[in-house]
């Protein structure tokens, strides 16, 4: 009895650690049941002791008491296993625990596996973000989400007014970035494992820079040419998938190659109304209702069910034509390619988007909006200062002064920027590598 106790206990204090992190892990029998499959008892106790932000690993074995080839061993296990994340520059090995999403719920499905039950994964995982709300929710909650719509370039009217940035872009994204992987898309793997995935191309899901590093040495990616990443990003959009990247400006680390029925981030909007799971692009559809006719093919092609076909008139002046939801358009430009009359352009937003400039001031804002600034900044609660300056945070970010003043734009801007100083501080040397 007590084995099963102490054995449980592991994957208990494991969730919590888990559900600490910004983007949460709610406590379900089924989130135990993925735990327990994905993790050993060993490797969930050592996992929970992990930071969220990256540590070399040799102050992680002093701190750990555990001789440093032999963590080294573990979390290279580990890591080939998708439950960390391994970093390394200057010929020294950073590790960061890897969250559920964006992190081992990836990891675990951008291959073929023989050494996990890859079906019951999926179905477990299926149920956890697909027939429960509370993990979509804890995930999507707030307005900076891990995830932007890429608008596609050839979609955009040509004007000497007309400016896209070059982290708005796809194809500078790629072209630029030090390394590319690819695997497979987790999504419709993860679908295929059920018997329902779709037919479009898997092998689209691009990693990039310092993530594609990581994932590249783990055996979760392989790695490719920028060329052969264009090609891929050339055929996805022919098959109609929608690009969506790394929520940053600076070293995005992924781009997803998206379908409607079965990109996880699109099923959030579709099955859970959460309309801002994935931040839009500064560009919205417009219709040309004198070329439009009603055909309905932008209609079938939005990956999130944006476009209506409405009929209006009567008798001879009867018509069908295509309305947008503006407050759901992603932006992503799907609907350009897939009408074939030219009745579609896109044009810039009223007002841009908010796209953080490092993946540090994307975390700082999202802990701000979701109320875990303590538990980013504070991340050993096994620490008594880290406790106690974790409490007192905690007190601080749930007050209504705190939250009045985050409200005021400049007051914001300022708290942030000097928290991400801090926290880019104590990442030291591995700050020029991630952001």
């Amino acid at each position: 009895m007590g084995h099963n106790v102490n054995y449980d206990k592991k994957y208990r204090l494991l969730q919590q650690r888990l559900d600490r992190n910004i983007t949460g892990a709610p406590e379900s029998p089924v989130f135990m049941k993925i735990l327990k499959l994905l993790f050993s008892p060993e490797e969930a106790e050592l996992a929970r002791k992990i930071p969220g932000q990256p540590v070399s690993l040799n102050a992680l074995s002093k701190k750990l008491s555990i001789d440093c080839k032999e963590l080294d061993e573990k979390l290279t296990e580990m890591a080939q296993k998708g439950l960390v994340v391994d970093l390394e520059h200057k010929g020294k090995r950073y590790f960061v625990l890897a969250p559920v999403a964006i992190g081992f719920f990836e990891f675990t499905f951008m291959r073929t596996r023989n050494d996990m039950p890859m079906a019951e994964l999926a179905r477990l995982f299926d149920q956890y973000m697909e027939q429960d709300d509370k993990f979509i929710h804890s995930l999507f909650q707030g307005q900076t989400q891990v995830g932007r719509s890429l608008v596609r370039e050839e979609s955009l009217p040509e004007s000497d007014h007309t400016e896209i940035l070059d982290w708005e872009r796809a194809s500078h994204i790629v072209k630029s970035a030090t390394t590319v992987g690819v695997s497979l898309c987790v999504c419709r793997h993860k679908a295929s494992l059920l018997g329902k995935n779709c037919n479009r191309p898997k092998w689209t899901c691009l990693s990039l820079n310092y993530v594609a590093e990581s994932i590249i040495r783990s055996k979760l990616a392989k790695q490719i040419t920028n060329t052969e990443a264009m090609k891929i990003l050339e055929k996805s959009k022919e098959a109609g998938l929608a690009q969506t990247g790394d929520n940053v400006q600076r070293k995005v680390a992924y781009i997803c190659n998206c379908c409607g029925c079965c990109c996880e981030m699109m099923q959030a909007i579709k099955i859970f109304d959460i309309r801002n799971a994935i931040v839009t692009s500064n560009w919205i559809m417009e219709i040309d209702l004198s070329k439009c006719n009603g055909c309905g093919k932008c209609a079938n092609a939005c990956p999130i069910n944006a476009i209506e076909i409405i009929q209006e008139g009567e008798k001879k002046n009867k018509r069908k034509k295509a309305v947008c939801d503006e407050n759901l358009c992603l932006g992503c430009g799907v609907c350009y390619s897939a009408c074939k009359f030219g009745g579609i352009t896109m044009k810039p937003r009223i007002q841009r988007v908010y796209t953080p400039e490092s993946i540090f001031d994307r975390l700082i804002a999202m802990a701000i909006e979701r109320k875990k600034l303590a538990d980013l900044i504070f991340d050993e609660p096994e620490r008594l200062s880290h406790r106690a300056m974790g409490r007192i945070i905690h007190v601080l970010e749930n007050s209504s002064p705190f939250m009045a003043a985050m409200s005021v734009k400049p007051l914001r801007s300022v708290f942030l920027n000097m928290v991400v100083k801090g926290v880019k501080w104590k990442t030291g040397e591995l700050t020029k590598v991630i952001s």
